[in-house]
């Protein structure tokens, strides 16, 4: 099942932590050595740190043997008032001495894939994805970014194009919109809820757009078999996501199937969804991942869930 888990490179970008090079080299080396074989980052990942680590990572690797997204819309220019601060604001441990401008029009869009391409050491990605217009203009992103996407595709500088978004209603418009082939969508096709199974899967397997789910341990909730804390969408918990969960953690229990088990494999039992994409700068957390994707799910589980009203 490791076909069908992607690497995604946010946390060797210093997510939340800092990450030393080793590290982040350990995590890929693990997940190669796993048998992942797709890998996914964006400019925004740590000011171009997460593409700098993963393709020096990478370029070792012949290069028919991986797949690779990267992420266009916002373009990382120097910041000309940095005074020795960091990037903590946005999540990311590192120097702020570059910042992020949105640019979703052709020739920035263009310019985001070249910066890419040199910061990878690559002479190309397979999939380009408009990163999360529906944080700063959907419509202008829409309007602007997928025509600008459908043009680099057309010119033959990527294979795939699409969309990645936190935001099922702003998925909907991007495949009804343009002429996309894949979706990215975080948090919202997942064991703990499934928005997305209205009107965004059903619409992506009429129209043949390839649907990955990303953030399928709803920020923590579902990583552990045990309570944790954790956040909710960047606040806090819900209490009736957390009876939820703990709902799913005994349901599981039954079975002797681990919550992030059931967690990673769920959204694959979707026939829209391609992939599920994980990240971590930890090499035991990415061990424990590729275990859950191997591991054995009986039938009677998913069947029990349904009959509680935990998933559709």
């Amino acid at each position: 099942m490791t076909e069908r888990l992607g690497f995604g490179a946010a946390s060797i970008g210093n997510l939340y932590r800092e990450v030393s090079d080793d590290d982040a080299r350990a995590v890929l080396e693990e997940a190669w050595a796993g048998g992942i074989r797709s890998f996914d980052t964006a400019p925004h990942y740590g000011l171009g740190l997460s593409e700098r680590r993963l393709g020096a990572f990478l370029r070792e690797r012949p290069r028919d043997a991986f797949r690779l997204s990267t992420k266009v819309g916002r373009l990382i220019v120097p910041n000309t008032g940095h005074r020795a601060g960091t990037d903590e604001a946005n999540g990311f441990a590192v120097p702020d001495d570059h910042v992020r401008r949105w640019d979703p029009g052709l020739a920035g869009v263009r310019r985001s894939l070249d910066a890419s391409l040199e910061r990878l050491g690559l002479d190309r990605v397979d999939t380009l994805f408009l990163h999360d217009p529906d944080v700063y203009d959907l419509d202008e992103g829409l309007r602007l970014g997928l025509p600008a996407l459908a043009r680099l595709r057309e010119a033959g500088l990527v294979d795939e194009i699409g969309v990645g978004v936190n935001s099922v209603a702003a998925a909907v418009r991007a495949v009804r919109e343009g002429d996309i082939d894949v979706v990215m969508i975080a948090g919202r096709y997942t064991l703990l809820e499934q928005p997305a199974a209205e009107e965004l899967l059903p619409l992506c397997q009429r129209r043949g757009v390839r649907v990955l789910a990303v953030a399928v341990f709803n920020s923590g909730l579902l990583a552990s078999d045990t309570p944790a804390t954790a956040h909710y969408n960047y606040g806090a918990v819900p209490p009736e996501l957390v009876e939820r969960t703990e709902r799913l953690r005994e349901v599981c229990a039954r079975f002797g199937v681990a919550l992030p088990t059931a967690a990673l494999q769920y959204p694959l039992r979707h026939p829209a969804v391609d992939q599920v994409v994980v990240g971590t700068a930890r090499t035991s957390s990415l061990r424990a991942n590729i275990a859950h994707m191997r591991a054995i799910v009986p039938d009677e589980l998913w069947e029990t869930l349904r009959e509680e009203g935990l998933i559709p």
